[in-house]
């Protein structure tokens, strides 16, 4: 099949659309740049999405769905994904969560939006562990405030430690279970703060306050909160210089004899042609690993081992946030009287990381995340209808039988557990190693031709014990108020409860910064070493990950880099 060629050469091609990507488009074509973006997945809006659907309005009754998170979720795609394979290499785990969308994840995350800290850029003189970035909190500082003002965030200002504060507008009150949670905190000298979430408490920039219908996971009918194409994609639309191609599976990044790009082969989903869409620079946004696999598989005489990759970095260093989680059953809350429970679709409030200056026996540090509240109950109420059972019999002095109630005694239980439980959830940050690492699997290719990614990554005992304290402060804090945790704690014989890599979903660092070419992929504004007219401005840049969600600071480096190449531009100092 004869391959198509844009008879158009555009000022810049975009390979994804989500935080990176959006932020991209809309700072390139507001700067005069004649702009086209290849998206995977089809055409978003979440304003067109299912907010105000009930449960019980699903043909599937919550019994599968075809989205990752539930039949109404924003979110198309998965860890797994028709047509898409990947592989594992030598018995390791690494699940990769692809987002096909316009705006790819950035409809269906939780919004928690922390900065980096100036410890999060300078970790190896701190620890000796890992490498410092080429760059500092002060470099990124400027455009983490303009995104604050562009993007919208509440939170408040705290002045703790590696918590860098920014511009916020006011966040909404805790709930009730929040207040008791926060009690049980600060009995052990735990701080607990209002959250910074990219939800709009109050009208900005043309955007609607949010309306507190708690649905955020379902995208927002009045884009009140942050998504791609609620706020970055729109105006660059405006400016009549992007044009958006979906179902677009980019294939590889075409050089010249030079080794410069100068344009972008992509597979239609739609017909199954292959495409070549023409630009002078192309902008790399796919998400960390899908833009390291197609490096990856960009070869040819001057990129032998792939796009900037004869240090033979490229791919390695993947990281993901470590996650465990606990939940527990708060007798006070049993028996709650049925309230209104307001507020946007998140928690009001978290726990930043604290024990930056303690001695551990792990390094580096995470958050904690809380949830609770009125919602609708799920099967055993996180602990098993058979704990929830025993419990229950326990507070009323009367043991009940085994096996769990039923009819009549089941609705009455049900009643009283409703509401009474709250959870934890920690995000913590991995060491990057060498050693976990994606690269092409060379026998197995997806169902339009391109070779897919071979994983191998492997949690070490720095996270293993990370998690173990993790949950040690949960069952902690739960008793601290007064509460019974729902199940045995996990012990060394399942990693402590460690979540598996990957399933966080937020893997970064394949193509990480750095001022050396031969132990790095891109220099300090997320430009190839190799090939100058190349960018990556997702997560894949990153030489730490940070006790925070990396979205905030993906968005600032993505402002940075975009702004850095309208400049290279004007100078003429990219080659194409």
């Amino acid at each position: 099949m004869q391959i198509k060629e844009s008879p158009k050469v555009y000022d810049v091609c975009i390979i994804g659309s989500g935080a990176g990507g959006g932020m991209a488009a809309k700072t390139l074509t507001e700067g005069g740049a004649e702009t086209i973006m290849l998206e995977a997945g089809p055409d978003f809006d979440s304003a067109q999405g299912d907010m105000f659907r009930w449960p019980y309005q699903s043909p599937r009754r919550g019994a599968g769905t075809h989205r990752p998170f539930g039949e109404f979720d924003a979110a198309y795609g998965g860890w797994e994904i028709e047509g898409e394979p990947y592989t594992r290499k030598n018995g390791t785990s690494f699940d990769w969560f692809r987002s096909r969308m316009l705006g790819g994840r950035t409809n269906h995350w939780g919004r928690i939006s922390l900065r980096f800290g100036p410890y999060d850029f300078k970790r190896r003189s701190i620890d000796g562990l890992g490498d410092d970035w080429p760059i500092s909190y002060d470099d990124v500082k400027p455009y983490y405030d303009k995104i604050d003002k562009m993007i919208g965030i509440f939170g408040s200002v705290e002045g703790i430690k590696n918590e860098p504060d920014g511009i916020y507008l006011p966040p909404p009150k805790p709930r009730g279970y929040e207040l008791l949670i926060k009690d049980g905190c600060e009995n052990l000298n735990i701080p607990i703060i209002p959250n910074r979430l990219s939800i709009l408490t109050q009208p900005l920039n043309g955007r609607a306050a949010c309306h507190y219908c708690s649905q955020c996971n379902r995208g927002c009918s009045t884009h009140s909160n942050f998504s791609s194409p609620s706020v970055l994609i729109p105006p660059a639309k405006a400016t009549g210089k992007l044009t958006i191609v979906t179902g677009a599976m980019a294939r590889e990044i075409i050089t010249n004899n030079e080794g410069v790009a100068t344009g972008v082969s992509y597979v239609s989903k739609e017909d199954g042609q292959e495409y070549v869409v023409r630009a002078k620079v192309v902008v790399v946004a796919a998400s960390a690993a899908e833009s390291a696999r197609l490096l990856l598989n960009s070869k040819s005489s001057r990129h032998q081992n792939g796009l900037s990759n004869s240090s033979g970095v490229l791919g390695k260093y993947l990281m993901d946030s470590t996650g465990a989680s606990m939940s527990g059953i708060i007798p006070k809350l049993i028996d709650g009287i049925p309230h209104n429970e307001d507020g946007v679709g998140g928690a009001h409030l978290y726990i930043p990381w604290w024990l930056n200056d303690a001695k551990l026996d792990f390094p580096r540090g995470y958050h904690i995340e809380i949830g609770g509240g009125r919602r609708m109950p799920s099967y055993g109420f996180g602990g098993g209808i058979e704990r929830n059972n025993k419990m229950l019999g326990e507070l009323d002095g009367a043991p009940r039988a085994s096996g769990g109630g039923y009819g009549q005694q089941l609705k009455e239980d049900y009643r009283r557990l409703y509401g009474a439980r709250v959870g934890f959830a920690g995000r913590g940050e991995a060491i990057a190693l060498e050693s976990n690492y994606c690269e092409i699997d060379p026998n197995v290719v997806d169902k339009w031709g391109i070779p897919v990614l071979r994983f191998h990554y492997k949690w070490t005992d720095y996270e293993r014990l990370q998690a173990k304290h993790m949950h040690d402060t949960f069952e902690e804090i739960i008793h601290s108020m007064g509460g019974i945790p729902s199940g045995p704690k996990p012990g060394p014989e399942t990693e402590y409860g460690l979540a598996a890599p990957g399933r966080i979903i937020h893997e970064v660092g394949v193509t990480r910064m750095g001022d050396d070419p031969k132990k790095s992929v891109l220099n300090k504004y997320c430009q190839a070493h190799e090939a100058n007219n190349v960018f990556v401005v997702d997560g894949g840049s990153f030489v730490s990950m940070a006790d925070k969600n990396p979205t905030w600071t993906i968005l600032a480096l993505s402002l940075r880099t975009s702004e850095y190449i309208l400049d290279q531009m004007k100078q003429g100092n990219i080659k194409s």
